[in-house]
């Protein structure tokens, strides 16, 4: 009897010390059988897109032989066949002959202000009758360095016109078009034109810098590099190949970083919500 007590003891000990590998698996085997779900994607269901497109005679469309709005009915079409867009709203507010001053007073009315709350993006040509003021009222003088002080005050203006965007609406993405030069057939004895509006385009570029949602198309050099005649016959406006071929670039970078923010954001907002 006392040999039979220490060998039951050791079979138990046994016994326990064998089936606990066993239960461990067990256990890991359930563990790993729980489901991981993965988000779902920001453009699984196809949004609505409200744009705000305002500022100046490029957004109005000058030059277009459709009177259709310019480059809108261009990047309409294209956005719309992005996978994540189902339907693009454009409300065209550009007004012939705007600079950043009167743009910035049509942006605090009440009307623009609605417009902006309900905006997804705002898009902004701006600039170019700033430079056209400055050779107005220096045509006697031209010189570099009268166009770089007023660079600084276009500087400001333009910071301006995005603090007002971003109180009414801090969510709206924001996409400042660049200026291009059409002024070489004008002012053909100006041969420093091209480093002005590029010193411009660099001042658009450094206000943009600033907020997080804002966005710089530079459309400089389809105008300078292409062998198409891009101009109206105004030698001022885009006509409408012109037009078309704003409309491209700005396709390129919504699709490259605007459009994939704008998803983003839309999914953290629904996130939080929930």
């Amino acid at each position: 009897m006392k040999k039979l007590i220490p060998l039951l003891i050791l079979s138990t000990f046994f016994l326990v010390s064998c089936s606990e590998p066993d239960s461990w698996a067990l256990h890991q085997v359930k563990s790993a059988a729980v489901p991981v779900f993965e988000p779902v994607p920001a453009d699984f269901i196809p949004r609505k897109l409200t744009v705000l497109s305002t500022g100046d005679s490029l957004t109005q469309g000058i030059g277009d032989s459709t009177g259709h709005g310019g480059y809108l009915p261009y990047l309409k079409t294209m956005l719309e066949q992005e996978k994540g867009i189902k339907e693009v709203d454009f409300y065209n507010y550009g007004v012939k002959g705007n600079r950043t001053t009167q743009l910035l007073k049509r942006l605090q009315t009440q009307e623009m202000k609605t417009l902006l709350k309900q905006s997804d993006l705002v898009i902004l040509t701006i600039g170019g009758n700033d430079i056209m003021k400055v050779v107005k009222d220096n045509f006697a003088n031209l010189e570099i360095p009268v166009f770089m002080n007023e660079k600084e005050v276009y500087r400001n203006h333009l910071t301006d016109i995005f603090e007002t965007i971003v109180q009414e609406n801090p969510n709206a993405s924001i996409v400042l078009v660049g200026l291009y030069n059409p002024f070489s057939k004008w002012f053909s004895n100006i041969r420093e034109m091209d480093q002005i509006v590029s010193e411009w385009n660099k001042a658009g570029q450094g206000v943009v810098a600033n907020y997080p949602n804002a966005y710089f198309v530079g459309i400089e050099d389809l105008f300078l590099n292409h062998d198409e005649n891009l101009l109206y016959t105004d030698n001022f406006h885009p006509n409408d190949k012109g037009y078309e071929y704003i409309a491209q670039r700005l396709n390129e970078v919504m699709d490259a970083q605007v459009l994939p923010d704008l998803d983003k954001k839309s999914f953290m907002v629904s996130t939080e919500e929930n």
